[in-house]
């Protein structure tokens, strides 16, 4: 397990290249820190959107990650960034651009699978400081 602080996380963050978004997505729980962080960032819209899929032990509780928002928002000609805390399988981030009805969204973790992964070297499990 390896613990990582605030200062450590908002330092790479603010390291981190990213291009300009217009909106990000936080991915909730986990995610919206992340997000705000990154949202503060770009000077970018914020917007949550709570999806389930682990329990607190990573083990998955559905068959599918789950919407438990909902989101009424028309996202055409905006550049969307989706930002969640760790993806193992990709399903969360798949879920969120599908139900979205996102085709060009680009997705962020801090640790695991998508477009941006701002922690690419660490491969075990994190003790993140807002869980």
């Amino acid at each position: 397990m390896k613990n990582l602080g605030f200062a450590e996380i908002s330092e790479r963050i603010r390291l981190f290249e990213l291009p300009d978004y217009d909106i990000v997505v936080g991915i909730r729980e986990g995610g919206i820190v992340p997000a705000s962080l990154i949202a503060y960032k770009l000077n970018a819209e914020l917007i949550t959107l709570r999806i389930n899929y682990r329990d607190d032990d990573n083990r998955p509780i559905y068959e599918a990650p789950k919407i438990l928002s909902e989101i009424n928002r028309n996202f055409e000609g905006k550049k969307i960034l989706i930002v969640d805390d760790v993806s193992v399988t990709g399903k969360t981030l798949q879920t969120a651009k599908s139900y979205l009805k996102l085709q060009e969204a680009d997705t962020l973790v801090l640790k695991g699978k998508a477009d941006y992964v701002v922690f690419p070297e660490i491969d075990v499990c994190v003790n993140w400081p807002w869980k």
